[in-house]
């Protein structure tokens, strides 16, 4: 059995698919969550899309050999993100700040997000969510990030609807270029 809640372990075994209702229903969420972010509701989102519960980490990765039992990431390591509800409530929360001079002017954000697998646990609440994205963000005349990775998210069904319970970050770069990392994944 899989501990789905589990960060530091990947979603190494994803072979029970769900039924058509649901996935397109949390495709439609992922889509839904791209938007809010793209047009920078954090907190929007952080209402209606995450649970209280939330655990959002974004491991910093690191280049070994192929062989190195290490991996390239580890929990407990160097992270850009390692996020509950009360650290991103503090981010999002920062952004209305008058002194928040990385995102005035506003930063332009896209959120593409493909490859959208959802498969059910053992725990008929909880789906698994993998997915992989683009992040551009463009600022001033010539400020533009693109971020490319993948995500592995844990869903919990909640009235009718889904909030992001765990979300595993997992960049290709090895080194961030960026100015800055004012946006969510």
């Amino acid at each position: 059995m899989l501990d789905f809640l589990d960060i530091s372990k990947p979603f190494d075994r994803l072979d029970n698919p769900v039924t058509l209702e649901i996935e397109r229903a949390i495709i439609r969420w992922v889509h839904a969550e791209a938007r809010l972010l793209d047009a920078e509701r954090y907190q929007e989102w952080l209402d209606g899309f995450i649970d209280p519960e939330i655990h959002y980490w974004m491991p910093d990765m690191e280049t070994r050999r192929r062989d190195d039992p290490r991996g390239t990431f580890k929990y407990g390591e160097s992270a850009y993100f390692d996020d509950n509800w009360r650290e991103l409530e503090i981010r999002v929360k920062r952004y209305n700040e008058p002194s928040a001079w990385a995102d005035n002017p506003a930063t332009r954000h896209v959120h593409l997000i493909s490859n959208i697998e959802v498969n059910a646990t053992d725990d008929p609440a909880l789906f698994a969510v993998c997915s992989a994205f683009t992040n551009v963000r463009n600022r001033n005349e010539a400020d533009q990030d693109i971020i490319h990775g993948r995500r592995e998210d844990v869903l919990r069904a909640v009235d009718g609807g889904y909030r992001l319970l765990r979300r595993r970050v997992l960049i290709v770069q090895n080194v961030l270029l960026s100015k800055n990392l004012n946006t969510f994944f």
